[in-house]
Formats: C-alpha cells, sequence, structure tokens
C-alpha cells in the first residue's frame, strides 16, 4: 500500500517508517526543508521524501498530485514539551496545519487517515482507561488533540474515508527526544551522575517504540475505524521501572528519589486497556520491560560512547 507519513523524522515517526518498510509498503515521508532527518538514517534511499511543514504544505499538495497515496499517518505536532503544554500558539498552528494536511490528502483521493493523539485526551484518572471514559483534558495540548480528534472524524466521514485514531501512552526505546524522562535518566546515569526524582510512586503504562510502529502498521491493515488505545496494557511503578534502568547500567549508581516534589497536575495512574486494539487487530506487545531496557539501554550506552570519541576528535 502506499503510505504517507507526516512527523517521519521523529521518534515514533521513524520507528514507523521503518516498520512500514519491513511489512512491503512503499512510503512516503513529509519533513521539513530544514531539518535534519538523523533518525531516518539509513532508510532515505527506500522512502519518497516530501518537503513541507504544518504551516507550508505546498512540497506535500504538490508531491501527492504528482503520486497520490491510499493511507496517511499523521504524526507531525510541533511544540510537545512541557513548557509548550498550554500554549494557545502552539496549539492552533498544530489544529489549524493538521487539518490543512487532511484537505490535501483529501484532495488527492487518500482513503484511509490515522491519527496519533495522546492519553492526555483523557486527563487525570485513578483507574485503568477504556476509550469509552469520559474525556476531561486538563492541559490545553490534551484538549487540542481531542478537538482534532472530534474534527478529524467527522470530516473523515463526510468523505468517507476511514479513520482511526490512536491514544498513545508512554512509549520508550532509542533515539527518543531528548527531553523526556527515560533518555535523560540514562544520560545523567551514563555519567555517573545522580539524578534528581519524585519518589516514583506513579504507575505507568510504558510501551517499547517498536511495539507501538507495529500497533500502527496492524491498524493499516485491518479494516480497524474509531478510537484505540495504545499502551502495553501491563503498567509498572514507576522507581521499580527506574531502578531497572540503572541497574542494566551499574547497580551501584544512586539514586535521588524524594528529591523533587510531585508537580501540581502530576498524573499518578497512567494504565491503558488495549483489549480494543488487539481484538480487533490481533496486535499484542512483544517486547517484555526487561529486554527493552536492555535494548535501550544499550542503545543510548553506545551513543554515549560514540559522542565521546568525536569529542575527543574534536579536541586531539
Amino acid at each position: 500500500m502506499r503510505c504517507l507519513v507526516t512527523g517521519a523524522s521523529g521518534f515514533l515517526g521513524s520507528h514507523l517508517v521503518r516498520s512500514l518498510l519491513e511489512h512491503k509498503h512503499e512510503v512516503t515521508v513529509l519533513i521539513r526543508p530544514l531539518g535534519a532527518p538523523e533518525r531516518l538514517r539509513g532508510c532515505l534511499d527506500s522512502v519518497r521524501v516530501l518537503y513541507g511543514s504544518l504551516e507550508d504544505l505546498t512540497g506535500l499538495d504538490e508531491g501527492l498530485r504528482r503520486e497520490p497515496v491510499d493511507a496517511a499517518f499523521h504524526l507531525a505536532w510541533s511544540g510537545v514539551a512541557g513548557q509548550f503544554r498550554n500554549s494557545t500558539e502552539v496549539v492552533r498552528a498544530n489544529v489549524a496545519g493538521s487539518l490543512d494536511v487532511w484537505e490535501v490528502l483529501r484532495k488527492h483521493g487518500c482513503t484511509t487517515f490515522i491519527g496519533v493523539g495522546s492519553q492526555a485526551e483523557y486527563g487525570p484518572k485513578s483507574t485503568v482507561l477504556t476509550e469509552e471514559m469520559t474525556t476531561d483534558p486538563e492541559t490545553v495540548y490534551g484538549a487540542a488533540k481531542l478537538a482534532l480528534c472530534i474534527l478529524l472524524s467527522q470530516l473523515c466521514r463526510t468523505a468517507d474515508m476511514r479513520f482511526a485514531w490512536l491514544r498513545l501512552f508512554s512509549a520508550y526505546g532509542p533515539d527518543d527526544d531528548e527531553n523526556h524522562m527515560v533518555p535523560t535518566l540514562i544520560r545523567t546515569l551514563l555519567r555517573g551522575e545522580k539524578p534528581a526524582l519524585t519518589a516514583g510512586e506513579q504507575i505507568w503504562d510504558y510501551l517499547y517504540v517498536s511495539d507501538a510502529a507495529e500497533a500502527l502498521c496492524a491498524i493499516l491493515d485491518s479494516d480497524a475505524e474509531g478510537i484505540f488505545n495504545l499502551g502495553s496494557g501491563n503498567p509498572c511503578v514507576l522507581h521499580e521501572f527506574i531502578r531497572q534502568l540503572r541497574d542494566r547500567i551499574d547497580p551501584e549508581l544512586p539514586l535521588g528519589f524524594g528529591a523533587l516534589p510531585y508537580r501540581h497536575d502530576q498524573v499518578m495512574h497512567l494504565q491503558a486497556d488495549i483489549s480494543r486494539l488487539s481484538s480487533v487487530t490481533g496486535w499484542r506487545p512483544k517486547v517484555e520491560s526487561e529486554e527493552g531496557i536492555r535494548l535501550t539501554v544499550d542503545w543510548y550506552r553506545n551513543s554515549h560512547k560514540t559522542a565521546e570519541i568525536s569529542h575527543q576528535g574534536d579536541t586531539a
């Protein structure tokens, strides 16, 4: 199938591109003109590259006019870091830009739209999250994702376009965004430093990134429509997850649990019910947490060593 991936140079997007290629799909990626798609190293020769952004979709429009796609995965979203979670300017650009992406796809005959939302659409809950639960987002980011889900669902219905929306929980793995907790923690420990942490009592749902990418491929290969939770369904207490990361690096390294207070809006229970996604597609996570942590830490350890060698070369 001919597929488009927006946000293809991002963490999940790059892993999705590789999974689609492994499943023998034809892949077109949309990346920023001045971007450095390091995460796509090794597979750029196997995909068609279009240049553009949510602010300027001229390249996407022209590219799909020449060669349309059957299905689109929309992952592009700027400003996901904490300081942007309540920015109306960022939300305006993302929502308007995403609707523009949909319009270009509709114009050029795309028949399947698969979007990636967020668990933030639910808002804080103290139980397992199901797709039937009421949504009550606490951040502007969560409200924007929810609003976009509703808008795109309606638009797809009017255009007879298949629509699927996956609410992503916490993905982790190699080449993650540097400001996320897992890479920050690993790099701190690799330097032999003691990380400052909360008490770590949160119950968290972590999904290895290759499993997340495979879930998106499973949606594509099925006839699934509607909203789905995308998580592991197997949560852990955060301090145990952190200890496993530390032990993979050096069990003797100290951890600063309790050094940081919980945020005023701290989510303490984040657990996905993935039964709907599994029943419709047959997908289940394959990578157990122990293996996922090993793969992740080893990738960052190798990356850390490479950076050290490069730095020594620069100063020699």
